[in-house]
Formats: C-alpha cells, sequence, structure tokens
C-alpha cells in the first residue's frame, strides 16, 4: 500500500494562513477592548502581505485579502472612534441630521396657524415655505427629542454664528444659510456621518479637496469653522448658478447635482416640491430641505415654539505660530489652560501635536500668546513635542513628580537647575524632559495609489518629501500607477524625515489606506456630493 503524501502547501497558501491568523488575532483583541494590541495585529498583518514579494494587485485573491483587512479595520476604527476611542485620533460625533432624515412625522393640524404667525413676523432671505412637509418637522422638533435637537443646535450657534455671518456676508451670500450648519451638524465641528461626511457643513472628502480643504494626519480642514463655512459658501453658490433655485441648490448640496439634473429631466420640472412629490429624490434629499426650512422657522423665533436657550458665548481667540511641531499638552501647561478649551479653538487638530509646517496657525485664548513664547523660551524646540511643564502642588515632590511623568529625578532637577534636597515651592512651574510618547514615532502607513496621483501630491498629503517615498518603496523615478500600494513613515520620527516644501497648484485626493486609518471613497459618487 503506497504512504499517503501530504500534498505541501504553496508559498501563497502559506501567506495567506499566516496573514488571516494575524487578523484573526486583531479581531479578538479589538472586540475584548485591547486597541493598541489590535493595532498591532492588523498593522501585522499588512505587512505580511505588502513585504511577501508578490505583486498584490496581479492576485486577485491576496488583493482581495488585502483590501478586506484594509476595509474591515477602517470599519472597526469609526466604531472605536464614535465610542469615545480610536487610535490616536481626536474621536468623532454622529452627525444628528441621520437621525431625522430617513424618517416621516404627522402633522399637527393646530400648529399651522401657530407657524403662519410667525412666518410673517419674521425677517428672512431666503425663501421660506410653509407646507405639510415642513410642518411635520415642526411637530417633531416640538417632540422631547427633537427639541433636544433644537437646542443643541441653538446653544452651539452661539460659538460660530459670528464667524459664519461674517464670512457668508464677505462671500455675497444669504445669511439664512448659516442654518443649514443647523441641519447638518448641529454646530458641531467633529460631527461625522456614516458616508464619511464631516464636519459643521458635512463635506465629503473629495468634494472638501475641490474647495481647497486640506485633510492630512495631522489636520483636517473640514472641522475648521471659517475654512469649512467659506468653501460652503462658495459651493452653494455654484450649485445656485448651476440652478437658478435655492431649494434645488440645497438639495444638490445634499445628494449632488447629477441627481438633481436627472429628477429635472425626468420629470421636466425645475422646482423642488416637484420633485419631492414624484419621489425622484433619494428619501433624505426630499427631507432634507424641509428640515433646513423647519430648524430656520424655529431659530427665528425660537421662544414662539417655547424654545429658550442661552446660546454659548464666541470663542475669541488670537494666533500664533508655532513653526515647529509641537505637543499641546506644554502649551496648555505653559498658558494655564485646559486642553478643552484649546481643543474648542483648534477642532481642525486631529493629534496631541500640531504639523510640522512653518506658517501653522494655533489658536490660543486671547492674551496669551507671549506668554507662551516667553515660556517656552527655555525648552528647545526639538523638545517641545515631549517635554512638558508642572505647576507645583502642596506635597508634591521631587520623587512624586518623577514617578508621574516616568522621568528621573535627577533629569528633572538638571533641567531646572534644582539641589534634589531643596523643597519645592507651591505655584512654581518646572520642566519636565519627558522621553518622546509613543503616538510621536513614526508610523508605517500603506497607501494605495489613486486615478489621477501623483508622487509629489502624495508626498505633500503626507508632509513628507517625494526623495523619501521613492527610497522608502525602491522607486527609480516619480512614476507611480493606480493600484500601486505605497509604504509610507509619517513624521515623528524613526526613518529620516523632512519638513515637506509647498509646491504650487499642487493637490492631493484620497486619505492614507491602512490597517488603523480612514480610507478614502474609492469613487466620487453623486450621492455623496459634500
Amino acid at each position: 500500500m503506497l504512504a499517503l503524501v501530504p500534498q505541501a502547501r504553496s508559498g501563497k497558501e502559506l501567506l495567506t494562513a499566516r496573514v488571516e491568523a494575524k487578523f484573526a488575532a486583531g479581531e479578538q483583541n479589538y472586540k475584548a477592548g485591547h486597541l493598541e494590541a489590535a493595532r498591532r495585529d492588523f498593522d501585522a498583518a499588512v505587512d505580511a502581505l505588502l513585504e511577501s514579494g508578490y505583486d498584490l494587485s496581479a492576485d486577485p485573491k491576496l488583493e482581495a485579502l488585502f483590501e478586506k483587512i484594509v476595509d474591515t479595520t477602517y470599519g472597526y476604527e469609526l466604531q472605536a472612534f464614535r465610542a469615545g476611542e480610536g487610535f490616536n485620533e481626536v474621536p468623532a460625533v454622529p452627525a444628528p441630521i441621520e437621525e431625522v432624515a430617513e424618517m416621516t412625522f404627522p402633522v399637527d393640524p393646530r400648529l399651522k396657524p401657530k407657524a403662519e404667525k410667525s412666518l410673517e413676523s419674521v425677517s428672512h432671505d431666503l425663501p421660506l415655505t410653509l407646507n405639510d412637509t415642513v410642518l411635520s418637522f415642526l411637530n417633531f422638533f416640538q417632540t422631547p427629542r427633537g427639541r433636544d435637537i433644537v437646542e443643541t443646535g441653538l446653544r452651539r450657534a452661539g460659538r460660530y454664528k459670528e464667524t459664519i455671518s461674517r464670512v457668508l456676508r464677505e462671500e455675497g451670500m444669504p445669511q439664512d444659510l448659516m442654518y443649514m450648519a443647523q441641519a447638518e451638524s448641529a454646530f458641531q465641528p467633529q460631527a461625522l456621518s456614516r458616508k464619511g461626511a464631516r464636519g459643521l457643513w458635512q463635506f465629503m472628502a473629495w468634494r472638501a479637496n475641490q474647495y481647497g480643504l486640506q485633510h492630512t494626519w495631522w489636520i483636517d480642514e473640514r472641522q475648521d469653522p471659517e475654512k469649512s463655512t467659506r468653501a460652503a459658501a462658495r459651493h452653494l453658490r455654484d450649485l445656485y448658478g448651476q440652478f437658478g433655485d435655492w431649494y434645488l441648490a440645497m438639495a444638490a448640496y445634499d445628494c449632488g447635482p447629477g441627481n438633481v439634473q436627472k429628477g429635472i429631466e425626468r420629470t421636466g420640472y425645475a422646482d423642488f416640491w416637484e420633485l419631492h412629490k414624484r419621489n425622484v429624490l433619494p428619501r433624505e434629499t426630499r427631507n432634507y430641505v424641509p428640515i433646513i426650512l423647519a430648524l430656520t422657522l424655529i431659530a427665528k423665533d425660537a421662544a414662539h415654539y417655547g424654545i429658550q436657550v442661552e446660546p454659548d458665548q464666541p470663542l475669541p481667540y488670537e494666533a500664533w505660530k508655532p513653526g515647529k511641531p509641537i505637543d499641546l499638552r506644554l502649551v496648555t501647561d505653559t498658558i494655564d489652560t485646559d486642553l478643552d478649551t484649546l481643543r474648542q479653538l483648534n477642532p481642525a487638530l486631529l493629534r496631541m501635536v500640531t504639523p510640522n509646517v512653518p506658517n501653522f496657525e494655533l489658536r490660543l485664548p486671547p492674551g496669551t500668546a507671549e506668554k507662551l513664547t516667553a515660556g517656552l523660551a527655555d525648552i528647545p524646540q526639538e523638545k517641545w513635542v515631549s517635554w512638558r511643564r508642572h505647576r507645583v502642588e502642596a506635597g508634591d515632590t521631587l520623587a512624586s513628580i518623577a514617578k508621574r511623568y516616568r522621568v528621573t529625578m535627577a533629569a528633572i532637577a538638571e533641567v531646572n537647575k534644582l539641589d534634589r534636597k531643596d523643597p519645592l515651592e507651591p505655584g512654581e512651574k518646572l520642566i519636565i524632559p519627558a522621553a518622546p510618547p509613543a503616538e510621536l514615532k513614526s508610523r508605517l502607513v500603506r497607501y494605495r495609489v489613486r486615478r489621477g496621483d501623483t508622487l509629489l501630491a502624495i508626498a505633500d498629503r503626507f508632509s513628507v518629501e517625494a526623495e523619501d517615498l521613492r527610497r522608502w518603496n525602491g522607486l527609480r523615478s516619480n512614476h507611480v500607477y493606480r493600484g500601486m500600494v505605497l509604504r509610507i513613515y509619517t513624521p515623528g520620527g524613526g526613518p529620516e524625515l523632512r519638513p515637506a516644501r509647498k509646491r504650487a497648484g499642487v493637490s492631493s485626493k484620497g486619505r492614507p489606506k491602512t490597517a488603523a486609518s480612514a480610507q478614502a471613497p474609492k469613487s466620487a459618487s453623486s450621492s455623496d456630493p459634500h
């Protein structure tokens, strides 16, 4: 009898088994709440594929495995963000309009005369229509849940209303457009939709890029109230120029001008309410315009609808250019403010460290820039991303402070010129020569080249040099092709990195595609317009 000899597994089969085992370990760690361990496993799985020597784009099975890992872990990361965690990035919050836009509500007949009376008494620079659809949303916003959404938005509006009003005025746009931001995000800069739209005005990444909003590893200008408002105003101006009607422009802002144009061609009506009646627009869009109109009516006459809200105070600031990366905690330690205040002033910042961009402006509480400059004078710039300041409190000792920051007493004493035997005075500030945190070390990102990408654009996107990209990926020229996967080390340490030069006229699309970073849409869909 012949002995049965197990058939040897091919190299690709062994690779697939190893990658899937790492990915499974990552999933297990994620579900157990061990995010950092999960990220290491996901990265190891992707690294194994990228370092295997196989051309992934030429092997459908390996490419499908790669895409599955990246797409799945991106979904995990979004869940972590919404749970208030995430992989070292400021967490996002759900966009409130998604809760309402897919629903329908009854009409309270008693509400119509009340709303008609209010409409007659308020001034407006956009047309305000009052029909059963608008009344149904007015009715919802009178319920406890609806009222909570309205009150949250009207309260937060106080922070940004002056800025939005000024930008709309500078762009020559109607002031009432600001209530679109109430509908889109309830004036929450970190609002994130299920489709990936982000910010006060819920821009998709590719649309934001068209209107000059930058998105890098360090910042996302969709979350910058002033810059995103200007982009939204210009986008709406273009849409109004195309359709000549504000309701159609709003609808196109939500579902894309292509969908609105198709609806017009299909029905022969260039009228939002006719398109609404004939169900030729997506359901969310059919509700989108009435929601804006209902919120506008309430915002203009809140007391009439029984809503009493004290708006938040505006967020005044003064701009300061660090010139070099700096940890936000060093800033707050030095100017005696809290991290939450600094984050409110700088919602576009995604990390705890400012980008390595010479002209980047950090927004500070008024009157603190001079204090910050003076306080940083005795800390070397290259230590701004790791060193801290500590205000001595009663009961503090050199030993307790050293233990808290995980440094030696000798290091603290040396940098502050202290005798280790001398008592500490409450209120005095000590420089803490802490080691760089793990999140600042260079991190490997895998990026799949998309149509229209160039090596220079990708280098600008990640704030690295093109020659570094070539060296990391063994490239002999600047030529890259669609589907190619590049290894990129994000700035902060590790491989030699230099600040990227600004290149006029170069823009880049897409996001880093990595097991622990968000993935760009693979194509610009007309149903995801902004």
